[in-house]
C-alpha cells in the first residue's frame, strides 16, 4: 500500500500541483464572471476537472523534457524522472492520457471552444515555451507568459461559448505579471539556471538589468490594470483594489531593485497573493456591478 501511495504522490509532483492551482484560480474567477454570479455546479465541476488534467498532461511532458537540467538544479533534482522514480516512457503515456480525457471532457461536457482554447495552451507551452523559448532565450518568460494567461479564456469559454473583454483583460494581466513573478524566483537561483545553461535573464544580463526590467514590467502590468476601467472592461470598486494591490506591487519591486538579492523572495511571494487578489476584485466587481 506504501508503495502504491509513493508511485501517486510521483505522479502527482509531476503534475506541477501548485501551477495547476493558480490555473484553476483563474479559470474560476473568469467563469464567475461571465455568468456574473455562480455558473452552473456541473459545468464548473467538468471544467476544473479538464483543466485539471490538461494541466497535468502539460506539466508531465516539461517534466520529460527538461528532465536533463532538472538533474543539475538544486530546485528541481528531486523530481520523480531525474531520480529515476518515474521513467520518461511512463511519463509520456501518463501525460498522453491526461491529455485525451481533458479534451474529450472539455467538448462533450463543456463546449468545443473551450476543449480547442485549452489544447492550444497545452500546445504553446509544451512546443513553443518548454522545447523551443526556454533553452534560447531569456526573452523566454516573456513569450512564454501566454500559455499561462489562456485558463481565463477557457473559462469564460465555458460558460458563454465565446470570449469576453474580461477574460481577455485577465489573460493581459496575467501575461505582464509572469516576467517579474519569474524573474524574481529567477534572482533567489540564479546559479541554478547558469549551471544548468538556461539564459534566464539575471544569469545573461546580470542582476541589476533583472531589477530593472521587474520594475518596468511590473509598471506596465499596474498601468494595464488601471486602463480595464476606462475602457469599461471593469467598474469602479475593481478600480480601487487594483490601486491598492498595484500600489503593493510596485512598492515590493523598488524594494527588490534597491535592496539585496533576498528582497526577491518578497516580491515573489506577494506575486503569488497578488494574482489571488486581483481574480477575486475582478469577480467581486463584476457581480457587484
Amino acid at each position: 500500500m506504501s508503495a502504491a501511495l509513493g508511485r501517486l504522490r510521483d505522479y502527482y509532483v509531476l503534475s506541477k500541483p501548485r501551477i495547476i492551482i493558480l490555473l484553476l484560480i483563474t479559470t474560476l474567477a473568469a467563469m464567475v464572471m461571465a455568468a456574473r454570479g455562480v455558473p452552473p455546479v456541473a459545468l464548473v465541476l467538468w471544467t476544473l476537472l479538464a483543466g485539471t488534467l490538461a494541466a497535468a498532461s502539460a506539466g508531465a511532458l516539461n517534466c520529460v523534457y527538461d528532465a536533463d537540467i532538472d538533474a543539475i538544479m538544486e530546485r528541481t533534482k528531486g523530481r520523480p524522472i531525474p531520480t529515476g522514480r518515474i521513467s520518461p516512457r511512463s511519463a509520456v503515456i501518463y501525460a498522453a492520457v491526461c491529455g485525451l480525457i481533458s479534451f474529450a471532457l472539455f467538448y462533450r461536457f463543456v463546449n468545443p471552444l473551450a476543449a480547442w482554447l485549452s489544447l492550444a495552451g497545452n500546445v504553446y507551452y509544451v512546443a513553443v515555451y518548454t522545447m523551443w523559448l526556454k533553452r534560447i532565450t531569456p526573452l523566454n518568460i516573456v513569450i512564454g507568459g501566454a500559455a499561462g494567461a489562456v485558463p481565463p479564456l477557457v473559462g469564460w469559454a465555458a460558460v458563454t461559448h465565446a470570449i469576453g473583454g474580461p477574460a481577455l483583460g485577465l489573460f493581459a494581466l496575467i501575461f505582464l505579471w509572469t516576467p517579474p513573478h519569474f524573474w524574481s524566483l529567477a534572482l533567489m537561483t540564479e546559479t541554478d539556471y547558469a549551471k544548468a545553461g538556461i539564459p534566464m535573464l539575471p544569469n545573461v544580463s546580470g542582476e541589476e538589468r533583472t531589477k530593472r526590467e521587474i520594475i518596468y514590467y511590473t509598471l506596465l502590468l499596474v498601468v494595464a490594470s488601471l486602463a480595464l476601467y476606462p475602457l469599461h472592461v471593469m467598474g469602479a470598486l475593481y478600480l480601487a483594489g487594483a490601486v491598492v494591490l498595484g500600489g503593493i506591487f510596485v512598492i515590493d519591486a523598488l524594494q527588490t531593485w534597491r535592496g539585496p538579492k533576498s528582497a526577491a523572495r518578497g516580491l515573489f511571494r506577494y506575486s503569488l497573493l497578488y494574482l489571488a487578489l486581483m481574480c477575486a476584485v475582478m469577480v467581486i466587481d463584476r457581480i457587484i456591478a
